[in-house]
């Protein structure tokens, strides 16, 4: 049962609902030699260490109104980071009738929803090919949050904070919240598709694919980027240092990378 924009129905207590947002997103590189992929997985381990990636899920928790209790961060040897935010409801105000519509949320800005005791995680995982010259950096973040707002609202920032080629977005909704007369609600908002929740102007540049099983309010999205310019997966050259050969050859070698990944299976 979901609720109107118009039609808010008074609770019995605090909205017991926990909305989940999983956010994994993954940037595919280039890299022949072995100097170029430890060169890369040095240069993401330096764009996205722990302290980037707390900066980010601090801006999350803000525009969900969420006062962060705890934080635990760390950058791992050889590579990769991760971080926990546990956080509590922030300041208590009306809750906005966008916080039902289907539509992307606000870039970071002055957002105050309700939520009460929630958490934020992050986990980044650098790595590369053994031998066919193919790095990956992969970033999984979840957003978990009780109450009224749901944690999609964060993903247009999530978005416009990684450089991504490929993306899997779950949406899921548990548990259940009750009326003033007992009445079980679960779920407390309309939703069609994640894709409602991304601005256009992204949704142009991917190939996307919906997965949703509404009856258990479960929601999958996953997105390809439909340009392929070859010159934005070269680290540290570009393709005219290329033969055209060479171009054909290394071009197939990523777009098979990324069918894999975005279809889940390998082609060989």
């Amino acid at each position: 049962m979901s609720t109107a924009d118009d039609d808010r129905i008074t609770l019995h207590g605090f909205n017991n609902l926990t909305k989940t947002l999983s956010f994994n997103m993954y940037d595919i590189c280039y890299t022949k030699t072995k100097e170029e992929r430890k060169a890369y997985i040095a240069y993401i381990d330096e764009q996205y260490n722990s302290d980037r990636l707390t900066h980010i899920l601090s801006t999350v928790s803000d525009m969900i109104g969420a006062h962060v209790l705890n934080t635990a961060k760390q950058d791992y040897v050889p590579q990769g980071a991760s971080v926990t935010l546990l956080v509590s409801e922030g300041p208590i105000v009306e809750v906005p009738a966008a916080s039902y519509e289907e539509s992307p949320g606000p870039l970071p800005g002055n957002v105050v929803m309700q939520l009460d005791k929630s958490h934020v995680t992050v986990h980044t995982y650098p790595e590369y090919h053994p031998s066919e010259g193919i790095s990956t950096f992969r970033a999984d973040i979840d957003v978990s949050t009780c109450g009224e707002i749901s944690p999609l609202k964060a993903l247009n920032y999530l978005i416009s904070s990684f450089d991504t080629d490929i993306m899997t977005i779950d949406y899921r909704v548990r548990g259940f919240t009750r009326d003033i007369h007992g009445h079980k609600l679960f779920i407390d908002h309309s939703i069609n598709s994640i894709q409602n929740y991304i601005p256009e102007e992204i949704v142009r540049q991917y190939d996307m694919i919906d997965a949703n099983v509404y009856q258990e309010h479960i929601f999958h999205t996953k997105c390809k980027l439909r340009e392929f310019d070859l010159n934005n997966y070269l680290f540290g050259y570009g393709k005219d240092q290329l033969s055209p050969r060479e171009q054909e050859a290394i071009t197939r070698q990523l777009q098979a990378e990324m069918d894999e990944i975005f279809y889940g299976k390998n082609r060989t």
